[in-house]
């Protein structure tokens, strides 16, 4: 068994209360595109080609977050890539994913309460928020969404579809197979993979979703034992906006 083969423990998703009183420092890092970024590191801009509103047709992260998601594809072995399917969203796309969840929660639990649903909710999306303290991890740009693909493009067997909520999208989930088949086999390989490359660089997993991987969050400040997040809530202006910008400021 190498390096990248190592079983994935079942480790137990955040405190969320104590996440969030992590401090938050942001360390000013800019937001970078990928969309020139050569292999082995691809770019597939998932809710774009889903159809999510406001979704972007290019994936950003912040610069620190870049380089390290490099350096986790130089770890792959020939023939496999590192695929980026989505890095920081607008706060109009975190909402409209939330929402979506919810409603889909509350048609199928009628009777549960708020509490209840945003627990359910939360092992899967978390809650929009621009709040410097306690800023959704997407929206800082230090959390991105990633699988494997081959040489070719074709995306590797995970076990589920980015974004599957069902309990086989937690990250250790094969694991307790005890005879995995061949399929089960391939994906349990294939995760272990994605995990080792991408934690050997620096990030950290959310365990209930095997794509989701943070670096300077609170939510990797939280299982990396730091006493601080590197990046806040941040914003990608459009053109119009840093003109403006810049005209104000040359005003004064």
């Amino acid at each position: 068994m190498n390096f990248l083969s190592q079983p994935l423990q079942s480790l137990p998703e955040p405190d969320w209360q104590q996440v969030q009183a992590i401090p938050v420092v942001d360390n000013g890092d800019p937001l970078v595109p990928l969309g020139l970024v050569p292999p082995p590191l691809r770019v597939y801009p998932a809710y774009f080609h889903l159809g999510v509103p406001g979704a972007l047709t290019e994936c950003y992260v912040r610069r620190s977050v870049l380089q390290r998601l490099q350096q986790a594809a130089t770890l792959l072995p020939s023939g496999t890539e590192l695929v980026v399917l989505d890095g920081w969203r607008p706060f109009r796309v975190q909402e409209y994913l939330f929402e979506t969840l919810t409603d889909a929660l509350k048609r199928r639990f009628p009777d549960e309460d708020d509490q209840h649903l945003l627990a359910r909710a939360r092992h899967f999306v978390s809650v929009p928020s621009t709040d410097e303290n306690a800023p959704s991890p997407h929206l800082t740009g230090g959390a991105v969404d990633v699988c494997l693909c081959d040489g070719n493009g074709q995306l590797l067997n995970m076990g589920t579809a980015f974004d599957d909520i069902t309990p086989w999208s937690y990250t250790a989930a094969f694991e307790a197979v005890v005879k995995p088949g061949a399929a089960e086999a391939e994906v349990i390989e294939n995760r272990r993979l994605l995990h080792s490359c991408m934690t050997r660089a620096g990030f950290t997993n959310l365990p209930s979703e095997w794509w989701h991987y943070d670096y300077g969050t609170q939510n990797w400040a939280w299982y990396s034992q730091q006493p601080a997040a590197l990046f806040g809530a941040v914003q990608q202006h459009s053109l119009a906006e840093r003109w403006r910008m810049q005209v104000d400021a040359g005003n004064r």
